[in-house]
């Protein structure tokens, strides 16, 4: 296996620092700030200037057995300050056998982006079904166990049990059960791939007392909770990225995917009744300092009324440049194109991000 591919996992086979001294935990802060000329369907971001994902974070090794971290989030929404702890968790560092475990509150690692956080995506929000299905990410309180398999190629297994209750609040201790698998390889010096295969059971689901989409309570029209649920998630994902000589600071080329499919809604549901998107992207960094990425994507979804649903469904367009001056600065301008059945608020916007770093940057997943 090629050391360019093994660079890009460590990330994943190491999810923390290591090297830090436990007496000096690693500290880092992420400014996240916009303008959003108009406002527009399913988005996180209200219309005019706004904060988006502001994190704050601090992760350290215990000692030779375990290592946490903990983020807390500030976001704008509808015109107050909110503050949220996103992760808080401790994870294994030396079991055998490849095994880690994670306890406490993190980011699910079903699907390709949610496992990683907002700052990393190439885009101003995440696709449209991941606002709609995953509240742009899910995080939960739980627990998870991976294993590394001892094959040629990468492959990781892995499984986890929440507590649910922020996609579907339910009378279940323990609401939410996920199993994912993910692998990938070098096929050539300057190619690599990833593809994964993901599953969601929601045991909320069912007496759930979740309000209809678009209300505002916590699991609507907001990232904290998801506003199209049901007891069955199924999601693929693939990713290709190409590199001159395995040489990514100067140029890339990633291309990536992912499918998802819910069904089993709620007690009205019929087999019919399903919510489904996909989104496909394409980003190019063409010099060391920018980077341009188209991105489609459409979701099909059920809005509940009663003992029936509506249609409703989002086409979107985003086209994005980017500028990074180093590795903690990028300002990106985007233009978001949106086609809607049975959303008013459907609109064409332009936005304008910076995302700036400062303090201990880990490096990012693949």
């Amino acid at each position: 296996m090629h050391h360019r591919y093994l660079a890009l996992w460590s990330a994943v086979i190491l999810p923390l620092p290591t090297l830090a001294n436990e007496l000096n935990p690693d500290l880092s802060v992420v400014l996240d700030g916009y303008y959003k000329q108009n406002a527009t369907a399913l988005s996180h971001r209200e219309e005019g200037f706004g904060l988006g994902h502001t994190e704050l974070s601090l992760s350290s090794p215990i000692d030779d057995l375990f290592e946490g971290r903990l983020t807390a989030v500030v976001e704008d929404h509808e015109g107050e300050t909110e503050l949220e702890l996103e992760e808080a968790f401790l994870q294994t560092t030396g079991l055998p056998y490849n095994v880690s475990v994670r306890g406490g509150r993190f980011l699910s690692q079903v699907g390709y982006l949610n496992s990683r956080h907002l700052h990393e995506d190439d885009f101003v929000e995440r696709p449209a079904a991941y606002r709609a299905l995953l509240g742009s990410h899910y995080f939960d309180d739980g627990l998870r166990v991976n294993l590394l398999l001892p094959t040629p190629f990468y492959w990781q297994v892995g499984a986890e049990a929440f507590d649910g209750n922020r996609l579907s609040e339910g009378e279940e201790d323990i609401g939410v059960y996920t199993v994912n698998t993910r692998f990938g390889g070098d096929l050539s010096r300057s190619q690599s791939w990833q593809a994964g295969l993901s599953y969601l059971n929601n045991r909320q689901i069912h007496g759930s007392h979740e309000e209809e989409p678009g209300h505002d309570d916590e699991h609507g029209g907001h990232s904290h909770g998801a506003e199209y649920t049901g007891e069955n998630l199924y999601m693929a994902d693939l990713v290709w990225k190409w590199a001159p000589g395995g040489n990514n600071r100067q140029q890339q080329l990633t291309l990536s995917g992912e499918y998802l499919y819910v069904d089993d809604l709620d007690e009205h549901a019929t087999s019919d009744d399903v919510h489904e998107g996909w989104y496909a992207s394409a980003v190019y960094q063409f010099a060391p300092q920018w980077s341009a990425g188209v991105r489609y994507g459409e979701v099909d979804l059920k809005e509940a009324h009663g003992d029936h649903f509506h249609d409703q469904e989002l086409k979107e367009t985003d086209v994005m440049l980017a500028w990074s001056h180093s590795h903690f600065s990028t300002v990106r301008l985007q233009y978001t194109h949106q086609e809607a059945h049975g959303f008013d608020e459907a609109d064409n916007t332009v936005m304008l991000q910076y995302v700036m770093s400062f303090g201990a940057h880990g490096a990012h997943g693949f």
